[in-house]
């Protein structure tokens, strides 16, 4: 109830403030904050579903005001376009969401960065160092040997008969990619259900609404105690990239240390020619964002895919026929053999169409007053794209429908080009990790199907499947270890 009349009055207080504003602002159609609060639940729990719904009624330029924050979300891929290419220089700056000021991160983050000196310089380095063509296949003999271990943990799970959670499978090996990617180790000794919280909490900086956002004079209070949980968290994992980094360091003194072609030589190169513009602090916190970033998402859209594919089995079929065709039964995949799958990628694009990871992408914020089809961004207002929405519209034939033949002889990819498919952004603000979350998402969902047939627990059909539950499948060995 008390919840309910602070939203009531700062609604109000907002409304005035918006009339007293340029007489010809036209803001963007949305719901009022009674029809907000009447669907709170829903919007917490399902905020892409909910919002495509008011988008049917209000439009794809929609305004939600709420205290102090406008927030304009974005249902169609022509207004994606305004926002992530037209205007793109407009809409550089992050909203910051509340847990992310833990450790200053916000202050080092190139996720959460405004645009600035500081911003591009990390993205350059991203671009030109950490995720290059040359670095990745560089690279690649790291991310070999933990695929190894992922298909040696469904080899053992065969002999047994034993089903395998998807998503947990899923998440270890990501762990396990990117810390080898990143450090040439296991970031942790095993997945454990703490380190697992401790990357759920820090997703949940982004990706869980924080009441402490809307309304300011709560961020001391902390009512969903998401900022002491993220602190807490935050504190752990830079205390175990300490030792690593300072491992590292020690090694690099002597002599005779040969490179591993890892990110984190490649970052303490950078360091060593220039320390101002990359030091220890700014490592640890970027290999945080890529961490975080990397594993949680890159596990989600792995399971969704697998979950697509047990689900049609024609699909799948397809699938393992492309495969053993162009690599042989059996075997794992390399990257290098992605280019020659083309159904492979098709399946990864539509199972991304269908569930984008970050489904309402990140929060862009307007530097300026923007004027998109019509309507008055306001300077400040956080603009976020509904790609779950977009996925979904009527641009796409057959939208609710999983098809990969829609994108065999297409030109559309996940680069940020075409708009109908952005899960990874677009512009400046394109998620910098992008061509090594594909690879992966290729090499380990490729190898899956090719070294394993796959059935449901108990006997259960396909056709009798709940898409919206964590898949469970039990791997049936093709007579090969790894």
């Amino acid at each position: 109830m008390l919840l309910l009349l602070t939203c009531t009055v700062t609604y109000f207080i907002g409304s005035l403030y918006a009339r007293s504003r340029k007489s010809n602002y036209k803001l963007p159609p949305g719901p009022s904050i009674f029809t907000i609060m009447s669907h709170v639940f829903e919007l917490y729990n399902k905020p892409q579903q909910t919002l495509a719904k008011f988008a049917k009624f209000y439009g794809p330029v929609m305004l939600i005001k709420l205290c102090t924050e406008t927030t304009v979300i974005i249902s169609s891929s022509d207004m994606a376009k305004e926002i992530l290419h037209t205007n793109d220089s407009l809409f550089t700056d992050r909203s910051v969401p509340h847990n992310t000021t833990t450790h200053n991160h916000n202050n080092f983050s190139l996720v959460f960065l405004p645009f600035s000196p500081l911003w591009q310089h990390l993205r350059k380095i991203c671009h030109n160092n950490l995720f290059s063509i040359k670095t990745l296949d560089g690279s690649q003999e790291l991310r070999r040997m933990k695929l190894k271990d992922l298909l040696n943990d469904m080899h053992k799970s065969s002999l047994t008969g034993e089903a395998v959670e998807i998503r947990r499978a899923a998440f270890k090996a990501c762990i396990n990619f990117l810390s080898y990617t990143f450090v040439s180790q296991d970031f942790v000794e095993s997945l454990d259900d703490e380190y697992k919280d401790i990357v759920s909490t820090l997703l949940s900086a982004v990706g869980t609404p924080n009441i402490a956002d809307h309304f300011p004079i709560l961020k001391i209070l902390d009512p969903q105690g998401i900022k002491r949980h993220t602190t807490k968290y935050v504190a752990k994992v830079f205390y175990a990239l300490d030792i690593i980094i300072d491992k590292r360091m020690k090694l690099r003194e002597s002599d005779d240390y040969v490179s591993k072609n890892d990110m984190l030589d490649t970052l303490l190169d950078i360091s060593k020619e220039d320390s101002q513009k990359m030091d220890k602090k700014q490592i640890k916190h970027l290999l945080l964002d890529l961490l975080v970033a990397g594993t949680d998402t890159s596990a989600f859209g792995l399971e969704r895919a697998m979950t697509r594919l047990v689900h049609d089995p024609k699909a799948m079929s397809i699938a393992k026929k492309e495969l053993e065709d162009t690599i042989g039964l059996g075997n794992p995949i390399e990257e290098s053999d992605i280019d020659r799958l083309p159904y492979l990628q098709a399946v990864i694009k539509e199972s991304l169409r269908l569930h984008p990871p970050a489904p309402m992408l990140l929060p862009r914020k307007a530097r300026v007053d923007v004027e998109i089809s019509g309507y008055t961004i306001p300077k400040g207002a956080q603009v976020l794209i509904n790609e779950w929405a977009i996925g979904r519209t009527d641009i796409w034939d057959d939208a609710h429908l999983f098809l990969p033949e829609r994108f065999l002889g297409s030109e559309i990819d996940v680069k940020g080009r075409h708009f109908k498919l952005t899960p990874f952004g677009s512009g400046r603000r394109i998620c910098p990790g992008s061509p090594l979350a594909v690879r992966m998402l290729h090499l380990m969902l490729g190898s899956l199907i090719n070294s394993f047939d796959w059935k449901l627990e108990n006997n259960m059909e396909a056709k009798d499947m709940n898409l919206d539950k964590p898949l469970r499948a039990i791997p049936v060995a093709l007579n090969k270890v790894y």
